[in-house]
C-alpha cells in the first residue's frame, strides 16, 4: 500500500527535524512505543504495544534512518513483526521551511502480512490515519505548541491499494 501525507507544525524547520530524529522525543511520541533504542548511529530497535482491535498486539522490528540531508529530508526503512502479523515499510520525509513554520512531507511503501492482512484495506487505512495523527499531535506538543499550524494529515493522508502481503 501506498502512503503520503503532510503536516504543517509551528516550529523551525530545525527544530522540527531534531525531534522527528530524536530517540527521546521519538519515544514519547511513537503511540504505543514501549522502547527505542539505538543500536548504531541512526538504527534503532523498537518495541510497540498496540491495543487496537484487528492489530492488537505486541510487535518488535527495526528500523533505519537512511541517505539523511539535515534538516531537509531522510529515508526511514523499518520492520517489525508481533502476534497479528508483520509490517515492512520505506518512507521519505522531507522537511520544507514555510511562513515561519514547517511542512512535513512523507511518501512511503508499505507492506503487511499475517492476520492483519486480513481486516481489510479500509480498516487498515483508518487505523494508519489515526496513528500518524496521534504522533504529530504529540511531536507538536514536545516542540511546545499545543497545536499545528494546520493539521492536515488526516484529511490529505492517501493510503492506495498495493502490496499486502
Amino acid at each position: 500500500m501506498k502512503l503520503e501525507g503532510e503536516y504543517k507544525f509551528a516550529a523551525s524547520q530545525a527544530a522540527v527535524w531534531e525531534a522527528l530524529t530524536n530517540p527521546r522525543c521519538l519515544e514519547k511520541t511513537l503511540p504505543g512505543c514501549e522502547s527505542l533504542k539505538e543500536y548504531e548511529p541512526g538504527k534503532y530497535d523498537a518495541m510497540l504495544k498496540i491495543g487496537i482491535p484487528a492489530v492488537k498486539g505486541t510487535y518488535t522490528g527495526k528500523f533505519e534512518v537512511l541517505d539523511a540531508i539535515p534538516p531537509h529530508q531522510c529515508r526511514l526503512v523499518g520492520k517489525g513483526s508481533g502476534t497479528p502479523g508483520f509490517v515492512k515499510a520505506d518512507t521519505t520525509i522531507v522537511l520544507t521551511s514555510l511562513d515561519g513554520g514547517t511542512v512535513v512531507n512523507y511518501q512511503g511503501d508499505v507492506q503487511i502480512g499475517g492476520l492483519i492482512s486480513g481486516v481489510g484495506q479500509r480498516m487498515i487505512s483508518g487505523i494508519t490515519k489515526m496513528m500518524l495523527k496521534q504522533f504529530f499531535k504529540k511531536v507538536s506538543k514536545e516542540l511546545g505548541s499545543q497545536e499545528a499550524v494546520e493539521d492536515s494529515s488526516p484529511e490529505e493522508l492517501k493510503i492506495t491499494g498495493g502490496s499486502q502481503s
